[in-house]
């Protein structure tokens, strides 16, 4: 009986299928760095903001992305539905995909996404033929609410953008995981390659990791690391997690009879 592996539990997304379940988050690396980091990531997908695409001048990012990977263009900057959509259209005219990863901030404080004006958005996009793909604050009624509106999956915050925190919001992806039946990717705040292994233990479909690996001491390395502990944890969920005493012990080899001989 051959093993489980990774190579044989891919994932469909937007009508396209991925082996790799780690997303990478372009926002914090520089230039020069994107094609090694993304090399050691193995990831297939790789976030874009639209602005640091500079068409036709120097740094676009676009020219440092290897060929062949499915780029994941957001609305960063986007403080309501209708902002959103249009950065979504300009996205899919510079890269020629219909892939779209909803954000709609209007706090600049806490960086909280709005969860009522992101299904707006989803509403309007969705019927355009995105593959909308929704940052939200954890609630099961607003992913039944975006899931019914057309996502293609639901990417909840782990913690606020950027802080490294880890899974703070654990309970209520667990949640989502038993009750939302389209992917569920953790998007933000994972800090650790061990928080990521955590989340795809739970049953997540993919992680997304930015902050963690750019602000790392070897950027490359970390992406590496998180690329191995995603892959380990979605082996373990396919596997099934070993039950866990709540009080006690119990030997893993049972000596007594053994000693009284």
């Amino acid at each position: 009986m051959s093993l489980p592996t990774v190579a044989d539990d891919a994932f469909e997304l937007g009508g396209k299928t991925f082996r790799s379940r780690f997303i990478l988050g372009s926002g914090k690396f520089s230039l020069d760095l994107m094609q090694t980091v993304v090399a050691h990531a193995g990831t297939e997908i790789v976030t874009l903001a639209l602005r640091r695409a500079n068409v036709g001048g120097p740094g676009n990012i676009l020219d440092h992305i290897p060929a062949g990977l499915t780029l994941l263009p957001n609305t960063s900057g986007a403080r309501n539905a209708d902002e959103a959509i249009r950065i979504a259209r300009l996205a899919r005219e510079l890269t020629g995909g219909n892939f779209v990863k909803l954000e709609v901030i209007p706090d600049a404080k806490y960086l909280l996404p709005d969860n009522a004006e992101t299904i707006r958005a989803i509403e309007v996009l969705a019927r355009e033929g995105f593959v909308a793909l929704p940052y939200m604050q954890p609630d099961l009624v607003a992913a039944r609410a975006m899931r019914d509106a057309g996502a293609a999956a639901i990417m909840p915050l782990a913690a606020p953008i950027g802080s490294n925190r880890g899974l703070t919001t654990r309970d209520m992806i667990a949640i989502l995981i038993a009750e939302i039946d389209l992917p569920i990717i953790v998007d933000a705040g994972i800090g650790r390659p061990s928080e990521a292994c955590e989340a795809m233990e739970m049953g997540c479909a993919a992680v997304m990791a930015n902050t963690a690996v750019a602000t790392a001491g070897n950027v490359a390395l970390m992406a590496e690391a998180f690329a191995a502990a995603v892959a380990a944890g979605r082996l373990a969920a396919r596997a099934g997690l070993g039950r866990r005493l709540t009080s006690g012990a119990e030997a893993s080899s049972p000596l007594t009879g053994f000693l009284r001989n």
